[in-house]
């Protein structure tokens, strides 16, 4: 758990992380070696799970070591059952990454949503939704190894 007080923001209190495999964690299906290595050490702190339509059919090799369940989405509706994902694990509980469409309903829906402006672009609808843009996922991910940094970001 990550509990994080905001100053005129809200406090929030993270159990879950949910991650976007394509675009998001992957560039093209390939996961960066440093990327799996953060995504272990919040395994430790945060229930992670990562949910994806397999677009290049790469996700049990890529994911392969990391400890987080890998949650197979539909291709038509992987917006709806990403945004239910999160209802169903607790959004008020839960951190959502993305960078695409099919990711808005789950970044407005968490208790806090960060997107990646990576390699493969950001829709403009998930940068409208997120609370935190970034120019990568590791970046992502290290805010939440840094709270404070959230806090400077948020705090008004």
């Amino acid at each position: 758990m990550i509990e994080i007080s905001i100053p005129g923001y809200r406090s929030l209190i993270l159990e879950n992380l949910v991650l976007d495999f394509n675009g998001t964690l992957a560039f093209d299906g390939k996961l960066a070696n440093t990327t799996g290595k953060i995504i272990n050490e919040l395994a430790g702190v945060l229930k992670v799970y990562i949910l994806t339509a397999d677009t290049f059919g790469t996700v049990a090799l890529e994911c392969a070591g990391i400890q987080a369940e890998v949650v197979i989405i539909d291709q038509e509706n992987g917006g709806s059952d990403k945004a239910a994902f999160v209802e169903k694990i607790g959004a008020s509980r839960t951190v959502a990454v993305g960078n695409g469409v099919n990711d808005v309903a789950m970044l407005s829906r968490a208790a806090l949503g960060i997107a990646v402006l990576g390699p493969e672009g950001c829709a403009g609808q998930a940068l409208a939704q997120a609370d935190i843009a970034v120019k990568n996922i590791d970046e992502g991910l290290s805010l939440l190894l840094n709270p404070k940094r959230i806090t400077a970001t948020l705090r008004k």
